[in-house]
């Protein structure tokens, strides 16, 4: 058997999960690991059958259970609240926030592996949750970290790909395009090509997962000195892992930002299936294009202001309250600053959630990292009065569902603090990340032989007509 980081943390994950277990299915087969299992692929090759049927019983006991009523206003309104959507990897609760395989924020700190001296969870013990449903032990995670590190070389058709375009392309037109150029090295497009059964999708999917997201460093931190710092490229260093590698290559050795940019990564790789780039992601897939194709969609829909380009708005406008009412700001002047933001017809970036009805927890993961890590930081005093001075007056407003900070709310200014001052930069941070979690998902939709998806669409025209005839 493995073991967690300590025998409390164990305990109270063994008495929640027995708690839970009734109405959170994927958490069921949540289990310790052996230290001698340290081949991912060959875990998943195990758990594949078993889930296989698990599925086939669901679909043939209760396939004609309704999940709920479908009304107009989800049809015109962007499908909200409509259940459509397998996703396995991660669950999002409006009270709870996001639990990935079961496990919340807080409880993922606890008992998935940090780096030797460090506190913050590995983004390798993450993906190897995210696949198997197992909390990995230290040697997992490791030999993880290891076998990403073997598949992290990217060809020179990348570099070229990214060289073509101006220097002031968009860092996500740039990451994209690079993104683009790693899939002529595709396993899935090699194996279909030349016939693979459909019962082995799963495996060339997998290696083309895991390349991908060994590859997405390389690719995000090339970007970014490409734009920022002359293109004097930091070589990889094997002897850190994932987040700390990708954080050195991008220029930033404090190991402060290191453990930074372990918990960044961490809680932005999954947030369910129903956000757009997540959603674009399975789409795409359920087409059988390979995870390059599917995850370069992923990451044009990760691109919109709406989406993952949020977290560069905020830092944007933070800086522009600053700006017009300096660092020394009061409480007062913060709330007619707010006011006036309104007023104009704009947001306050980094407010709000489509699905949330609280604090989002990894708004709140990344507080606890600020109070104990720069809590004089004065762009940080500054997001902790927006938590104070927004959600009253959002409330006040009254056309918010929800006044609450999400995740975008606090990242910009923790990377500012550590000198990652380039906001358009931050959106592809949340792409490497989010990598971690729709790839996890790509394998199991493939493994679990997950249709193409086709919804059905409509007219104005045919919903009047139908709301006149049930009427």
């Amino acid at each position: 058997m493995s073991f967690f980081r300590s025998v409390t943390a164990l305990s109270k994950l063994r008495s929640r999960l027995a708690q839970q277990s009734s109405t959170l299915g994927s958490v069921r087969w949540i289990q310790i690991q052996s230290a001698s299992d340290l081949d991912l692929r060959s875990q998943l090759q195990e758990l594949i059958p078993e889930q296989q049927e698990r599925l086939k019983k669901l679909k043939s006991e209760h396939g004609k259970v309704q999940l709920g009523n479908i009304t107009v206003d989800m049809v015109i309104g962007g499908m909200r609240g409509m259940t459509g959507l397998l996703w396995e990897t991660s669950l999002l609760d409006p009270d709870e926030g996001i639990r990935f395989r079961g496990l919340s924020i807080p409880e993922c700190q606890k008992v998935l592996p940090a780096a030797s001296g460090g506190e913050e969870p590995l983004p390798e013990g993450l993906l190897w949750l995210l696949l198997t449903g197992k909390v990995p032990n230290k040697e997992q995670a490791s030999a993880l970290s290891k076998e990403l590190q073997s598949r992290s070389t990217v060809p020179d058709c990348v570099y070229k790909a990214i060289d073509a375009l101006p220097l002031n392309a968009h860092p996500m037109t740039q990451f994209t395009t690079g993104v683009m150029a790693l899939q002529v090295q595709s396993e899935f497009q090699k194996a279909y090509e030349s016939g693979i059964s459909k019962a082995k999708y799963w495996e060339p999917t997998y290696e083309d997962s895991l390349n991908l997201i060994a590859r997405l460093p390389v690719v995000a931190s090339y970007v970014y000195r490409r734009i920022y710092k002359n293109g004097q490229v930091v070589p990889a260093d094997n002897s850190l892992d994932y987040g700390a590698n990708f954080s050195h290559m991008l220029g930033f050795d404090d190991p402060k930002m290191l453990e930074l940019m372990r918990l960044y990564v961490t809680i932005h790789s999954d947030h369910e299936g129903g956000n757009v780039s997540a959603h674009t992601a399975h789409l795409v897939a359920s087409a059988l294009s390979d995870p390059y194709l599917s995850f370069a969609a992923a990451l044009n829909g990760l691109a919109g202001p709406l989406h993952g380009l949020a977290n560069q708005e905020v830092l944007l406008w933070i800086k522009s309250v600053v700006k017009e009412c300096g660092e020394n700001i009061s409480t007062e002047q913060l709330k007619d600053y707010v006011w006036k933001t309104l007023n104009r017809g704009k947001v306050v970036p980094g407010f709000g959630h489509g699905v949330l009805r609280k604090t989002d927890p990894r708004y709140m993961c990344q507080r606890e990292f600020a109070k104990k890590h720069l809590p004089d930081d004065s762009l940080f005093q500054l997001v902790s009065k927006l938590y104070e001075v927004v959600p009253p007056i959002l409330t006040e407003l009254g056309k918010v569902k929800n006044p609450w900070p999400n995740v975008d709310a606090h990242s910009g200014v923790l990377l500012n603090h550590f000198g990652l001052t380039e906001a358009r930069y931050y959106t592809v941070l949340f792409g490497v990340s989010r990598s971690i979690g729709i790839c996890s998902q790509l394998v199991w939709d493939r493994a679990l032989g997950l249709p193409l998806e086709r919804p059905k669409s409509v007219t104005m025209e045919w919903l009047e007509k139908y709301c006149k005839k049930s009427a």
